[in-house]
């Protein structure tokens, strides 16, 4: 199977999440700078989720780029792993038009969680199609990043409902573990 319709597919589908999560910021009725002060919390979470989206979008082009060969079990955890990004822009708006409240925040954690797990299905897919020694089996190596995300969305959801402002800072930092694009599949390219 050609794996170009696949990344073309995800492209359009994150396209579409992201302008989703932008439409849903309202514009304010005043015409001040207090008039911006109640969307303080929209941006914030739209921001977040905006940079989780970016996040998701290049290390899914590098893991795919990757790959030799795709089949059906690969298309379908690729599914997987859209269906859970889909719903983030339902959490974000949810967390953010209610400033960051106990359930909102452990919703939003809850579907980072349910990401971060659809992502590492569909990497060990692509792995188990293209073999143990395939470029993505040599780089992913150990995974520190991506056995520690899991456990620190737990713990932010956990959080959530003592200080949704700690558990929102749990999630900036699994962010900032992932913003510089993941080199580990380019230095195997570079090695070979």
């Amino acid at each position: 199977m050609n794996k170009n319709r696949l990344e073309a597919f995800s492209d359009g589908v994150l396209a579409i999440i992201i302008t989703i999560m932008v439409l849903e910021i309202k514009v304010p009725h005043g015409t001040d700078w207090q008039a911006l002060a109640p969307l303080l919390p929209v941006f914030l979470s739209y921001v977040l989720s905006f940079i989780y989206i970016g996040i998701y979008w290049n290390n899914h082009h590098h893991m795919l780029h990757s790959a030799s060969k795709v089949n059906g079990s690969i298309l379908w955890a690729n599914l997987h792993l859209l269906f859970w990004l889909s719903l983030i822009p339902f959490a974000t708006g949810w967390m953010g038009e209610n400033s960051f409240a106990p359930a909102a925040t452990a919703l939003y954690g809850g579907i980072l969680l349910l990401c971060s797990i659809a992502y590492w299905v569909l990497e060990q897919t692509i792995i188990q199609k293209n073999g143990k020694d395939s470029i993505l089996a040599k780089a992913i190596g150990q995974d520190l990043k991506g056995k520690l995300s899991p456990l620190l969305y737990l713990t932010g959801i956990a959080l959530s409902f003592w200080s949704p402002w700690a558990a929102n800072g749990v999630y900036v930092l699994v962010a900032l573990m992932w913003l510089i694009p993941d080199r580990r599949i380019e230095k195997v390219y570079e090695e070979n």
